[in-house]
C-alpha cells in the first residue's frame, strides 16, 4: 500500500512539473489558437475562403520553419516541406513531414517541440521585425523587459508583468514618430501576418501530445531516481520553470498583434454587415 501512494505521489508531482516546465506555453498556444480562429471565422465570413492567404504569404511559411528548426534540433529526418502552397484542395496551407526513430526517448520528447515550433519561430520573427524596423519601439520594449521580469517567483504577478509589457508595447509603438515612418507601417504588416498564423493546427497539436508524454514520462523516471538518491528534484524543476517569466513576457508581443487581427477582422465583418444586412 505504501508503495502505491508513494508512485501515486511520483505520478502527482510529475504532473505538477509538466505543468510548471510549459504549462505557460501551452496557455499560450492555446489562447493564440482561439484568437485565430475567431479572427479567421470574421474574415472568411467577409471575404471568403481565400481572406486568409492575404496573411499566408509571411505568416505561413515562418510556421513552418518553426517546425523545421525544431525537427533540426531534436534529430528528426525531414522528407518533405512545404512552406507555402496556395491551391491545394484540403485547404492546407504548409506542411513540414518528418520521421524519427521510435526507439530514441530524446527524438519523442521532440515531438513536442516540434510541434510549439510555430510559437517559437513566429515570436522570434515578430521580436527581430521589431528590432531591425522599429528600432526605437524595441528598446523600450526591451528595458521594460529587463526591469519588471523576476524570476524569483513564478506567481500572478508574472501575470500583470505580461500586462504591463502589452502597455509598454503599446505605447512604444504606436508614437507620433511611428505614424509617420513607413518602416512601422511595413512591421505593422508583417506583425499581423506573422501572428495570424502562429496558432497551432490538429496535427500540431496531436504531435505535442505524444512528446509531452513522453517528457511525463522521463519526469517519472527522475522523480523516482532522485527519491532514492533524495534529492529536491521538485524544487529543481520549479528554479528551471523560473523561465516562463521570460516566455509570458515576449509572448505578449504575439498576444498584442492577435489581438489587434481579431479586432480588424471583427472591423470588417460589422461594416459589411452593416452595407449588407442579410449576411
Amino acid at each position: 500500500m505504501n508503495i502505491l501512494l508513494s508512485f501515486l505521489h511520483i505520478l502527482l508531482v510529475s504532473l505538477i512539473e509538466l505543468l510548471y516546465l510549459f504549462g505557460i506555453l501551452m496557455a499560450v498556444g492555446f489562447i493564440l489558437g482561439v484568437l485565430e480562429r475567431y479572427a479567421s471565422t470574421f474574415l472568411v465570413r467577409t471575404f471568403g475562403p481565400r481572406a486568409v492567404l492575404v496573411t499566408a504569404w509571411i505568416g505561413t511559411p515562418i510556421h513552418e520553419i518553426g517546425h523545421l528548426i525544431q525537427c533540426f534540433i531534436w534529430g528528426h529526418r525531414v522528407t518533405r516541406v512545404k512552406l507555402l502552397q496556395v491551391n491545394s484542395p484540403t485547404g492546407v496551407l504548409g506542411y513540414v513531414e518528418h520521421s524519427y526513430n521510435r526507439n530514441s526517448m530524446f527524438q519523442k520528447m521532440g515531438n513536442f517541440f516540434i510541434g510549439m515550433g510555430p510559437i517559437f519561430s513566429g515570436i522570434g520573427a515578430l521580436v527581430l521585425g521589431m528590432y531591425l524596423l522599429v528600432p526605437k519601439s524595441y528598446i523600450v520594449f526591451n528595458a521594460y523587459i529587463h526591469q519588471h521580469v523576476s524570476l524569483e517567483i513564478l506567481d500572478v504577478n508574472v501575470v500583470k508583468m505580461a500586462g504591463g509589457a502589452v502597455f509598454a508595447l503599446t505605447k512604444g509603438l504606436f508614437t507620433v514618430e511611428n505614424l509617420i515612418n513607413p518602416l512601422f507601417w511595413l512591421f505593422l504588416v508583417l506583425a499581423i501576418s506573422i501572428s495570424s498564423h502562429i496558432a497551432l493546427s490538429k496535427a500540431d497539436i496531436q504531435g505535442s501530445a505524444r512528446g509531452l508524454l513522453m517528457i511525463f514520462f522521463v519526469l517519472v523516471l527522475f522523480n523516482i531516481v532522485s527519491g532514492v538518491l533524495q534529492l529536491d528534484s521538485y524544487r529543481m524543476i520549479v528554479k528551471l520553470a523560473e523561465y516562463n517569466a521570460y516566455i509570458l513576457a515576449f509572448s505578449s508581443i504575439a498576444l498584442f498583434f492577435s489581438l489587434i487581427n481579431l479586432a480588424l477582422s471583427f472591423l470588417f465583418y460589422l461594416m459589411k454587415k452593416y452595407i449588407n444586412p442579410r449576411i
